[in-house]
Protein backbone atom coordinates (compact mmCIF):
# COMPACT_ATOMS: atom_id res chain seq x y z
CA UNK A 1 0.00 0.00 0.00
CA UNK A 2 1.19 3.58 -1.28
CA UNK A 3 1.30 6.24 1.18
CA UNK A 4 -1.99 7.38 -1.14
CA UNK A 5 -3.83 4.34 -0.01
CA UNK A 6 -2.74 4.80 3.31
CA UNK A 7 -4.54 8.27 3.68
CA UNK A 8 -7.91 7.57 1.79
CA UNK A 9 -10.67 6.53 3.98
CA UNK A 10 -10.17 2.40 4.22
CA UNK A 11 -13.75 0.11 5.66
CA UNK A 12 -14.21 -0.44 9.21
CA UNK A 13 -13.42 -4.17 10.06
CA UNK A 14 -12.85 -5.67 13.02
CA UNK A 15 -10.23 -8.56 14.40
CA UNK A 16 -10.94 -10.76 11.40
CA UNK A 17 -10.90 -8.01 8.70
CA UNK A 18 -14.53 -8.50 8.15
CA UNK A 19 -16.86 -5.28 7.55
CA UNK A 20 -18.09 -3.87 9.96
CA UNK A 21 -21.15 -2.05 8.39
CA UNK A 22 -22.84 -4.10 5.44
CA UNK A 23 -24.48 -0.67 4.46
CA UNK A 24 -23.80 3.30 5.02
CA UNK A 25 -26.94 3.16 7.01
CA UNK A 26 -25.50 1.23 9.50
CA UNK A 27 -22.85 3.70 10.28
CA UNK A 28 -24.94 6.65 9.93
CA UNK A 29 -27.27 5.14 12.56
CA UNK A 30 -24.56 4.25 14.95
CA UNK A 31 -22.45 7.54 14.14
CA UNK A 32 -26.12 9.62 14.94
CA UNK A 33 -26.71 7.73 18.43
CA UNK A 34 -22.77 8.41 19.62
CA UNK A 35 -23.08 12.31 18.98
CA UNK A 36 -26.61 12.19 20.66
CA UNK A 37 -25.12 10.96 23.49
CA UNK A 38 -22.25 13.04 23.23
CA UNK A 39 -24.61 15.88 23.58
CA UNK A 40 -26.31 14.59 26.30
CA UNK A 41 -29.48 14.35 24.45
CA UNK A 42 -29.43 10.59 26.39
CA UNK A 43 -27.01 8.73 28.37
CA UNK A 44 -24.75 5.58 27.61
CA UNK A 45 -27.12 3.59 29.77
CA UNK A 46 -30.31 5.17 28.45
CA UNK A 47 -28.95 4.17 24.89
CA UNK A 48 -27.84 0.70 25.98
CA UNK A 49 -31.51 -0.15 27.96
CA UNK A 50 -33.11 1.30 24.35
CA UNK A 51 -30.46 -0.58 22.48
CA UNK A 52 -31.36 -4.03 24.34
CA UNK A 53 -34.98 -3.63 24.83
CA UNK A 54 -35.28 -3.41 20.93
CA UNK A 55 -32.71 -6.63 20.37
CA UNK A 56 -35.14 -8.43 23.13
CA UNK A 57 -38.44 -7.48 20.78
CA UNK A 58 -36.23 -8.89 17.38
CA UNK A 59 -35.42 -12.16 19.39
CA UNK A 60 -38.93 -12.83 20.70
CA UNK A 61 -40.64 -12.09 17.26
CA UNK A 62 -38.02 -14.75 16.16
CA UNK A 63 -36.30 -12.35 13.32
CA UNK A 64 -32.69 -13.35 11.51
CA UNK A 65 -29.68 -12.66 14.00
CA UNK A 66 -27.92 -10.74 11.11
CA UNK A 67 -26.61 -7.11 10.87
CA UNK A 68 -29.97 -5.82 8.96
CA UNK A 69 -32.24 -7.11 12.29
CA UNK A 70 -29.39 -5.48 14.91
CA UNK A 71 -29.44 -2.29 13.04
CA UNK A 72 -33.20 -2.18 12.22
CA UNK A 73 -33.51 -2.58 16.06
CA UNK A 74 -30.73 0.25 16.56
CA UNK A 75 -33.06 2.67 14.67
CA UNK A 76 -35.89 1.37 16.33
CA UNK A 77 -34.17 2.24 19.99
CA UNK A 78 -33.08 5.84 18.38
CA UNK A 79 -36.78 6.73 17.35
CA UNK A 80 -37.83 5.25 20.42
CA UNK A 81 -36.23 7.87 22.55
CA UNK A 82 -36.35 10.50 20.71
CA UNK A 83 -39.77 9.93 21.06
CA UNK A 84 -39.95 9.67 24.54
CA UNK A 85 -38.27 12.94 24.99
CA UNK A 86 -40.66 14.42 22.69
CA UNK A 87 -37.65 15.76 20.97
CA UNK A 88 -39.37 15.17 17.72
CA UNK A 89 -43.34 15.48 16.62
CA UNK A 90 -44.95 13.06 14.77
CA UNK A 91 -45.80 15.45 12.30
CA UNK A 92 -41.96 16.43 12.05
CA UNK A 93 -40.96 12.87 11.66
CA UNK A 94 -43.71 12.03 9.33
CA UNK A 95 -42.86 15.10 6.98
CA UNK A 96 -39.48 14.24 6.73
CA UNK A 97 -40.53 10.58 5.78
CA UNK A 98 -42.48 12.40 3.42
CA UNK A 99 -39.72 14.18 1.92
CA UNK A 100 -37.52 11.77 1.88
CA UNK A 101 -39.71 9.17 -0.15
CA UNK A 102 -41.11 11.93 -2.66
CA UNK A 103 -36.89 12.83 -3.10
CA UNK A 104 -36.13 9.04 -3.61
CA UNK A 105 -39.28 9.00 -6.27
CA UNK A 106 -38.15 12.04 -8.08
CA UNK A 107 -34.10 11.78 -8.43
CA UNK A 108 -33.15 9.85 -11.56
CA UNK A 109 -31.19 6.32 -10.87
CA UNK A 110 -27.26 7.21 -9.67
CA UNK A 111 -27.97 11.01 -8.78
CA UNK A 112 -27.53 12.07 -5.16
CA UNK A 113 -30.51 12.86 -3.69
CA UNK A 114 -31.72 16.29 -2.35
CA UNK A 115 -34.22 17.54 0.10
CA UNK A 116 -36.09 21.09 0.20
CA UNK A 117 -36.01 22.57 3.53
Amino acid sequence: MNSLEAALPQPLANQDDEVVFQEAWHAQIISLAFNLVERGQFSNVQWSDALGAELAKARDSDAPEDSNTYYCAALAALEALLNEQQSLTAETVDGRTEAWRSAYLHTPHGQPLELNR
